[in-house]
């Protein structure tokens, strides 16, 4: 469960209650359907996740159906209140497992504009960041994972936050894009 924002508009980097070392922190693990239920609370934050939707079917389109995202930016804050604007994207890191008998440069040939960010961000309102899983733990990917948590750990002007885990499970996204049309029906948002 995604917890509500805290006054400063971020989401907490731990879970308001737990002890500093607890695990229930952030990331926080969600489904599609509680991510659309948290954080779907205007047009623009409707929109901005039916583009993710999209992304995703994309992705599962080519073979990428295992591994997990990351989900931040001012998506993840309550900007409309901090900063008195809408989010214009959210920004995700996709954790992949290669499909069987692919590598990467095959992966990417299945569909190149997918790989492109700024394609992605103009089409899905997705800021796109790739990590392949699997490969041995070496001192590289040590450093990515680190970046990729200390960057988004913080805001720019250093207050702590938290973002959010969602799966790449196919099945996610059926249910999902259900719950999409039911919120977007609700704000009267155009399908």
């Amino acid at each position: 469960m995604i917890p509500a924002w805290n006054l400063q508009g971020v989401l907490p980097p731990v879970r308001p209650g737990a002890h500093g070392h607890d695990p229930d922190r952030s990331p926080y693990k969600s489904s599609l359907h509680s991510l659309i239920d948290a954080m779907g609370i205007s047009c623009a934050r409707l929109n901005i996740l039916d583009g993710l939707l999209k992304f995703r079917a994309e992705i599962h389109r080519i073979g990428i159906d295992t591994g997990f995202q990351w989900l931040n930016g001012s998506f993840s804050e309550h900007v409309e209140v901090v900063e008195a604007r809408d989010p214009r994207d959210v920004d995700v890191v996709t954790f992949l497992d290669l499909p069987n008998g692919l590598d990467q440069e095959a992966l990417v040939a299945r569909n190149p504009r997918l790989f492109d960010q700024a394609y992605v961000k103009d089409t899905y309102h997705v800021d796109a960041y790739w990590e392949v899983l699997g490969r041995p733990l070496q001192a590289e990917s040590v450093q990515s994972v680190s970046y990729w948590y200390s960057m988004w750990s913080h805001r720019r002007d250093g207050m702590w936050k938290g973002f959010v885990q969602v799966e790449l499970d196919p099945s996610e996204d059926v249910v999902a894009v259900q719950v999409l049309a039911q919120a977007k029906s609700e704000l009267g948002v155009e399908p």
